[in-house]
């Protein structure tokens, strides 16, 4: 009997399909891969989307173009942030990048409500607003470098609701405003409020706020009625999640009523949502954490231990002194490490993922724990991968770092990042301070809202990911086509993982595979049927052939670190295990064949 294909989506269609704000976008064989990375425009040409942080969105780069249009002037373009701080970070990476240009050509324009026109409630605490660079587009690749590494960009959620704004003259340009009306908001020492500026929010630190009465109802542009308190309450939500004091899957108003410690999953001591901060995106909790970590310490090299997600290692490279980088996550260079460190070099921080991606393996947190106490250098943890029911990196970690757009969203809708302090860490009290003096929350409001919708369930959806990905991993071990398995389980680095799995904690949805040639892995992968795209975490099993996605660019640097690039990454979904069995099972079929 022929197999049934179920999951052909067309090149360049969102994933999920006909979804307005979709994470992932559909790249369904092993040359649309190719053709993307490439540039050509059978490809190009039915992008309907892409990774946020990789392709601006459509909705951004509509009113992007309106704002040249009305602010600008012919040959230039806009990058668009949530606030005048995000937008001056990208002005200084411009001044650095590109000296050249005087302030006439790259300059900020900031949008806020006019004060007349903007008397509503919906306004007042929503707190629209956008802070444009503006430069010439020549120089697009600078800022478009400084968007995807630092993830300070908007959303287009964000985008499509201050459009709106903008167009009926409710959003204008600040230094068109009298003194009196005028406000620009960006960290604290500059008089900043959250972003979405309700003042029992603002009178609390970490944007902190008693649950509010769902009273009050704002018409959005979208056609939906929605509680503004809910803006409130799905971001403590989402907190209490993320810090384990909340795991029920019950809706936001009971959530809320909850006792907040009933069920621990993160065991270190004192620890609540107060010392968990959201961001737009996992990136820019990372490039956040590097940031006030020089704030702290001062311009000093980082490391970064093990093969990391690209954008982790080009933020070290391009936004301080440099990087010293251990790709094989090996003893060995823990080793040449503490060499260093005893011939009195010293660093900022070490940053590495737990476990990495896409090869898996799990670095030797205790040892790495040891020499940051030993030589005073701070550990800042990506627990993407592994995620915090299945781990626990918390007491090995001074900074945890997330991105909520994976498995704690699973819809592929929205995107999020998290921030953690560990209240037990040697530093806290020094990065307490600083993130009280430098945390904006720019997570838009109606993101955060789908953000708590999706998470609800986020323990079961990992329970049952964790199982089907050993399942899958069974099937491909068996193969004798298959050259390697990548999985925490099966990786010579497992004890390192099982030292910090939680009692009931599994080894993630996220696993990948080589094969002995690159026609098994192109047969292998166009005749897998399950969506394809980048991203992971999702309630469907979604692939890619991660490295030609990813590094294409750097293959050969890729191999000199064993990243091969004809490897194929699979993140598990929810589906039936006998189905993604059959599933499997056949894409391996068409390699014999």
């Amino acid at each position: 009997m022929a197999f049934a294909n179920e999951n052909d989506v067309e090149v360049g269609e969102t994933i999920p399909p006909m979804t307005e704000h979709a994470v992932s976008v559909s790249l369904p064989t092993w040359r649309a891969n190719v053709g993307y990375e490439e540039g050509e425009e059978w490809v190009l040409s039915k992008m309907k989307t892409g990774y946020p942080r990789f392709f601006i969105h459509k909705s951004i780069e509509r009113f992007a173009v309106d704002i040249v249009a009305k602010c600008g002037s012919a040959g230039e373009r806009a990058m668009l942030f949530p606030s005048y701080a995000a937008a001056s970070r990208c002005l200084a990476f411009f001044n650095r990048q590109v000296p050249e240009l005087d302030q006439r050509q790259v300059r900020v324009l900031n949008l806020v409500p006019e004060a007349e026109k903007a008397r509503s409630e919906k306004l007042a605490i929503i707190s629209p607003k956008i802070s444009a660079v503006i430069f010439p587009k020549d120089h697009f690749r600078t800022a478009k470098t400084y968007w995807q590494h630092s993830g300070d960009g908007i959303s287009s959620r964000r985008a499509e609701f201050c459009h709106d704004l903008f167009t009926k003259g409710i959003l204008v340009d600040l230094a068109t405003l009298s003194d009196s009306s005028r406000f620009c908001k960006g960290p604290r020492r500059y008089q900043k409020k959250t972003s979405i500026d309700i003042t029992s929010l603002t009178d609390k630190p970490n944007g902190t706020a008693e649950p509010q009465d769902p009273t009050r109802f704002v018409e959005e542009r979208f056609g939906r009625n929605l509680e503004l308190s809910l803006t409130t309450n799905a971001k403590l939500a989402v907190r209490r999640r993320i810090a384990g004091s909340l795991t029920a899957d019950v809706g936001l108003p009971e959530a809320l009523t909850l006792e907040k410690d009933v069920e621990r999953t993160r065991k270190v001591v004192d620890f609540s949502e107060d010392d968990v901060y959201l961001y737009p995106c996992g990136m820019n909790a990372i490039f956040s954490a590097h940031r006030n970590a020089m704030t702290t310490k001062g311009q000093l090299k980082s490391i970064v231990y093990g093969f990391p997600y690209i954008d982790t290692l080009k933020i070290i490279e391009k936004f301080g002194p440099g990087c010293q980088f251990y790709g094989f996550g090996s003893s060995e260079e823990l080793d040449d490490l503490e060499k260093r460190l005893e011939s009195g070099e010293r660093f900022l921080a070490l940053f590495t993922e737990f476990p990495g991606n896409p090869l898996l393996r799990s670095p030797d947190l205790e040892r790495i724990r040891s020499l940051a106490d030993k030589y005073d250098f701070y550990v800042v943890v990506d627990e993407t991968i592994g995620n915090f029911i299945n781990v626990n990196v918390l007491p090995y970690g001074d900074i945890i770092v997330s991105s909520l757009t994976k498995v704690f969203s699973g819809d592929s809708n929205v995107m999020g990042g998290a921030l953690v302090l560990n209240p037990k860490g040697r530093h806290y009290d020094k990065l307490k301070r600083t993130w009280d003096e430098e945390y904006e929350d720019n997570h838009w409001a109606e993101d955060s809202i789908f953000l708590e919708r999706n998470s609800r369930d986020f323990i079961s959806r990992i329970e049952r990911t964790n199982a089907n990905a050993e399942t899958i991993c069974d099937v491909l071990r068996a193969h004798p086509r298959i050259k390697q398995i990548n999985y925490p389980k099966y990786s010579d680095t497992r004890p390192f993982y099982d030292k910090c799995r939680t009692p009931n904690g599994g080894y993630g949805g996220l696993l990948s595979a080589t094969f002995y040639t690159k026609e098994d892995a192109v047969a292998f992968f166009d005749n897998l049927d399950t969506v394809k795209g980048p991203s992971l975490g999702t309630n469907f099993t979604l692939s890619s052939p991660y490295v030609i996605l990813a590094h294409y660019g750097e293959l050969d640097w890729c191999k000199s670190w064993g990243v091969d690039a004809n490897l194929v990454r699979v993140s598990v979904g929810l589906e039936e295990s006998s189905k993604l069995v059959k599933t499997f099972t056949h894409a391996l079929d068409a390699i014999s064949k």
